[in-house]
C-alpha cells in the first residue's frame, strides 16, 4: 500500500508518503505532495483493498457452495445484472446524479440490476424440496446470458459516447475513488469479512455433500440463503463503485486454496487479503505503465493473474498439489 501511494504519474518518496499522510491526519494538506496523497491516492488504495477483498472472499463463498473451485460470483448472475443495470442507465438517463454519499445514478443501477438478478436466479433455483445448487448454476447461466444479450442490444442503439463509457464500465476502475465511496465499500466489505468466515464449518461439511451436511446438523438451505444473499450485496456494491473486474473473484481463492488447502477457516481470510493485494498491486501498475494515461484496473488484474495462475497449475504436481 505505501509502494502504490508512492507510484503514479507523479512520483513520491516514501518520506513524502508519510510526511502526506500526517499532513492529511492533521488537516494540514496543502502542499501539493500532500495534496496527492491525502485527496487522491489514500482513497483509491484503500478501495482498491476492499474492493479486492470483498470480491475474493466472494468468491471463495461461491466455490465452496458450488463445491467447484472453478465457481466464481458472476455464476450467480450479479456482475451481469449489475452490468446491464449500468448500461441501461447509461443509455436511457444520460446525465448522472450524485447522491448524498456520492454514488452515481449509473452506480445504483449497477447495484439495483445485479440484486435482482440474484433474486430471479435464487427463486427459479427454489423449490418445496429446498435450492438445488445445479438448478442455481444454470439459471446462473441463463441469466447471465439474458442479461448479456440485452445489455449488447442496448449498446446497439448507443452513440458512440454511450458506448465508451459503458465498455469502461465493463473494464473495471478506482479512477472515480473518494472518501463516500470508501466508507461504502467499508462498511459493506467490513461487514462480508465479518460474516462469510462464520459459514466456514458449514462449508466444510458441505465438501462431503449435502447429505452429509444435513446429518452434521448443517442447516443447508438457510446458509445457501445467507452466502447467495451476502456475496450479492458485496459483489453487487464492488461492480457499483468500481464496474466490473475480471479474475479476482474466481482465480485468487483458486491460487490460496492450491498453497494453503480447502479448509475454509483459513481459505476465506487468506482469499480476502490475497485478494487486497492483487487490486492495489494491479492499480498501481493501472497507474504508472503507460503514464500519465490510467489503464483499466480489470485488464491489469487479468494480465497480471493469469500468468501466475498457469505457472501454479504446470507445477501444482511439483508443489504435491492435486
Amino acid at each position: 500500500m505505501a509502494l502504490a501511494l508512492a507510484s503514479g504519474a507523479v512520483s513520491l518518496s516514501l518520506l513524502d508518503v508519510g510526511q502526506g499522510l500526517v499532513d492529511t491526519v492533521l488537516g494540514e494538506a496543502v502542499n501539493q505532495n500532500a495534496l496527492i496523497v491525502g485527496q487522491i491516492r489514500l482513497p483509491r488504495v484503500l478501495l482498491a483493498t476492499v474492493m479486492g477483498a470483498t470480491l475474493a472472499i466472494s468468491g471463495a463463498a461461491m466455490q465452496g457452495l458450488f463445491r467447484n473451485p472453478l465457481a466464481d460470483p458472476s455464476l450467480i448472475g450479479v456482475t451481469a445484472g449489475a452490468s446491464l443495470g449500468a448500461a441501461l442507465i447509461i443509455v436511457t438517463g444520460g446525465s448522472l446524479l450524485q447522491g448524498y454519499i456520492g454514488l452515481s445514478l449509473v452506480s445504483a443501477g449497477a447495484f439495483v440490476g445485479g440484486v435482482i438478478a440474484v433474486l430471479f436466479v435464487y427463486r427459479l433455483a427454489t423449490s418445496a424440496n429446498g435450492t438445488s445448487v445445479a438448478t442455481m448454476l444454470l439459471a446462473g447461466i441463463a441469466i447471465t446470458a439474458l442479461s448479456g444479450s440485452i445489455g449488447s442490444l442496448l449498446e446497439f442503439f448507443a452513440d458512440n459516447n454511450m458506448l465508451r463509457r459503458i465498455s469502461l464500465w465493463k473494464m473495471g476502475g478506482l479512477d472515480g475513488a473518494n472518501y463516500p465511496r470508501l466508507i461504502l465499500a467499508s462498511v459493506v466489505g467490513g461487514a462480508l469479512l465479518v460474516a462469510l468466515p462464520r459459514y466456514a464449518g458449514a462449508l466444510n461439511a458441505l465438501l462431503l455433500g449435502e447429505s452429509e451436511a444435513r446429518h452434521l446438523g448443517i442447516k443447508v438451505d438457510r446458509i445457501k440463503l445467507a452466502l447467495i444473499i451476502w456475496v450479492a450485496v458485496g459483489v453487487g456494491t464492488s461492480v457499483a463503485l468500481v464496474g466490473t473486474i475480471a479474475f479476482v473473484g474466481l482465480v485468487v481463492p483458486h491460487i490460496v486454496r492450491m498453497l494453503a488447502g480447502p479448509d475454509h477457516r483459513y481459505l476465506m481470510p487468506a482469499s480476502a487479503l490475497a485478494g487486497a493485494l492483487l487490486l492495489v498491486v494491479a492499480d498501481a501498475l493501472a497507474r504508472v505503465v503507460v503514464a500519465p494515461t490510467e489503464l483499466p484496473v480489470g485488464v491489469i488484474t487479468t494480465i497480471v493473474g493469469v500468468p501466475f495462475f498457469i505457472s501454479l497449475l504446470r507445477n501444482r504436481h511439483h508443489y504435491g498439489m492435486q
